[in-house]
C-alpha cells in the first residue's frame, strides 16, 4: 500500500509541474544533468539534431524527395503542367516514403532473400507506375517495372549476401539447437 501511495504521489507531483525525487519520481534527465549541455539553437541545433537521425529514417525519405521529383518531371513530359504534376508528385513522396518506412524498419527481422524481395517490389512497382504517366500502355509499363524490380532484387540480394557481417543477425542467424523426445526424458541407467 506504501509503495503504491509513494508512486501516486510522484505521479500526482509530476501532473502539477514539480518533482518530488523522495517519493519515487525521476525528475527530467535532460534538464538536471549537470553534464550534459543544452541544445543549441538555430542552425547548429538543427545540425546537432540531423546527426541523430538513423539512416532508416533519413534514406527512405530522401529516396522519396527524390522519386517525387521524378514523378514531376515524368508527368510533365506527358504535358502535365502546374498543380497536377505537383500532386502527382506529392502523391508519389508520401506513398514511396512510407512504404520505404516500413521496408526499412522491419528489414533487420527478414532473412536476407525477403527483404531483397520487398526492395525489389517496391522499386518494380514505383517505376512501373511512373513509367505508365507517361501514356505508356499498362502491359508495357508492367513488363518495364517488373524487368526493372527483378533488376533491384538481384542487386539488392548481392549487396545483402556481400554486406553480411553488417547484417543484424551476422552471418547466420543463431538457431537454438533443437531436442529430441530422447534429451528431455530421464537419462538412461548405467550398468
Amino acid at each position: 500500500m506504501d509503495q503504491h501511495a509513494h508512486r501516486h504521489d510522484a505521479r500526482a507531483a509530476r501532473s502539477h509541474g514539480t518533482v518530488d525525487v523522495e517519493h519515487g519520481a525521476t525528475a527530467n534527465a535532460r534538464s538536471h544533468d549537470p553534464q550534459r549541455a543544452p541544445r543549441p539553437a538555430g542552425r547548429a541545433g538543427m545540425a546537432d539534431r540531423v546527426k541523430h537521425i538513423p539512416a532508416t529514417v533519413s534514406l527512405p525519405i530522401i529516396t522519396a524527395l527524390a522519386f517525387g521529383c521524378f514523378t514531376i518531371f515524368r508527368t510533365h513530359t506527358d504535358g502535365t503542367k502546374g498543380g497536377p504534376a505537383m500532386l502527382y508528385g506529392l502523391a508519389a513522396f508520401v506513398v514511396s516514403g512510407a512504404l520505404g518506412l516500413v521496408v526499412a524498419h522491419f528489414q533487420s527481422s527478414m532473412i536476407t532473400e525477403t527483404r531483397a524481395l520487398a526492395y525489389g517490389t517496391l522499386f518494380g512497382c514505383s517505376i512501373g507506375w511512373v513509367y505508365s504517366l507517361g501514356g505508356e500502355s499498362i502491359l508495357k509499363s508492367s513488363a518495364f517495372g517488373f524487368t526493372l524490380g527483378a533488376v533491384m532484387f538481384v542487386v539488392a540480394l548481392y549487396v545483402f549476401r556481400t554486406h553480411r557481417v553488417r547484417e543484424p543477425h551476422g552471418k547466420h542467424r543463431p538457431h537454438k539447437p533443437h531436442r529430441t523426445h530422447r534429451e528431455h526424458s530421464l537419462p538412461v541407467a548405467t550398468h
